[in-house]
């Protein structure tokens, strides 16, 4: 429902300095009935002064502009008129960078600016920002966003059954949108020597994941990476699915590890955590740990009830901690959950389930 009534149109202000961009976010944004363009602005400062008369509901943000830049504006935004922002990137080594700073400085999401001349190219961003404004929007009504504490509250068993006694091997994780920054959060709180892999599907772009896999390896203990294809999957090491292909894994006597694959093809969302989860459900059995955390849409609900079925351990994260409660909220929904947790407390859940005992207490 949107704030304005539950007949409002959600207003969009769009920021480029662009006016090609402008424009053809415009169209984009203008054709669904429930999304209006109240304005558009070419430079940040534009934007801050425009933001007071036109209130909109989310604004989508230019990365790169001269002058006050799309960082800058966001803190700005942040600062003065909090709201959700959508930023708007290209997919260069800096621009991801940059966009996963914004992430951490409380953007909600971010759509890569891929504008070939191939239609199809256009149908999909459109399709893509549409969706995120949409959820954007819903965020702004639902919630505040929170601000993650370092003590966690204490967690919701879901009295279903009793959960596998068996300790993880590996630990699954699926998540999508608001998952840089909530990753960014969790990951840095789990040891370095973590007693178990964790393979983990982010629905990104092509060309995001890599810098998004070696920016969370400088700020964890644990080894983080993109996954490669034939590589082994050790214990304290979390691999990220690369942009475009699937991610499973292959478990033979002595070693398991990573396979990536287009296959199969068309699939919403690739890669998938369904796939992943599925693959790992198969080879690891009771053995599995699944988790479920931010995110729009469904994936990933074939696959953590997989793991459940399997007899695997399967966590969720709660809906007032995630940036969006759609992929969660699917799971509970099939009752095939564990634990529901807060975001602080999804590491604390990784390591009591693989019992890691601290060698040493200082």
């Amino acid at each position: 429902m949107n704030h304005q009534g539950t007949n409002s149109l959600i207003r969009v202000l769009i920021v480029d300095d662009s006016a090609f961009m402008r424009t053809a976010l415009s169209r984009m944004v203008a054709s669904d009935p429930d999304i209006s363009v109240v304005g558009t602005a070419s430079t940040g400062n534009e934007a801050l002064q425009r933001i007071p008369s036109l209130d909109p509901d989310v604004i989508t943000l230019d990365v790169q502009m001269p002058g006050l830049d799309g960082l800058e504006t966001l803190h700005r935004i942040m600062a003065e008129f909090p709201r959700p922002v959508i930023m708007v990137s290209s997919v260069t080594l800096k621009d991801a960078e940059t966009t996963f700073n914004a992430l951490a400085a409380g953007a909600f999401d971010y759509v890569p600016k891929q504008l070939s001349s191939a239609s199809l190219d256009i149908l999909h961003l459109q399709a893509d920002l549409i969706a995120k404004i949409r959820a954007a929007a819903e965020s702004r009504n639902a919630h505040k966003p929170l601000i993650v504490s370092r003590k966690p509250p204490r967690a919701v068993a879901m009295p279903m059954r009793e959960a596998s006694l068996c300790s993880p091997a590996i630990v699954a994780l699926g998540i999508s949108t608001g998952g840089p920054k909530a990753l960014q959060d969790i990951l840095p709180i789990l040891p370095a020597d973590m007693p178990v892999p964790i393979l983990v599907v982010q629905h990104m772009p092509t060309g995001f994941t890599a810098p998004f896999a070696k920016r969370l390896d400088s700020l964890c203990a644990v080894s983080v990476c993109e996954a490669v294809h034939g590589e082994a999957v050790l214990p304290g090491v979390v691999y990220i699915a690369p942009a475009g292909t699937h991610l499973t894994v292959e478990r033979g006597s002595s070693r398991t590890v990573v396979c990536l694959s287009d296959k199969p093809e068309h699939q919403l969302h690739i890669p998938s955590v369904d796939i992943m989860m599925q693959s790992v459900a198969s080879a690891f059995g009771s053995l599995a740990m699944g988790i479920i955390m931010t995110g729009m849409g469904s994936d990933g609900a074939q696959g953590m009830s997989a793991i459940h079925r399997e007899g695997g351990l399967t966590v969720g994260q709660d809906e007032p901690s995630c940036t969006v409660y759609g992929m969660p909220r699917a799971c509970a929904e099939m009752r095939i959950l564990d634990r529901v947790v807060p975001l602080s407390q999804i590491p604390h859940e990784i390591l009591h389930a693989t019992h890691y005992r601290k060698a040493s207490v200082s």
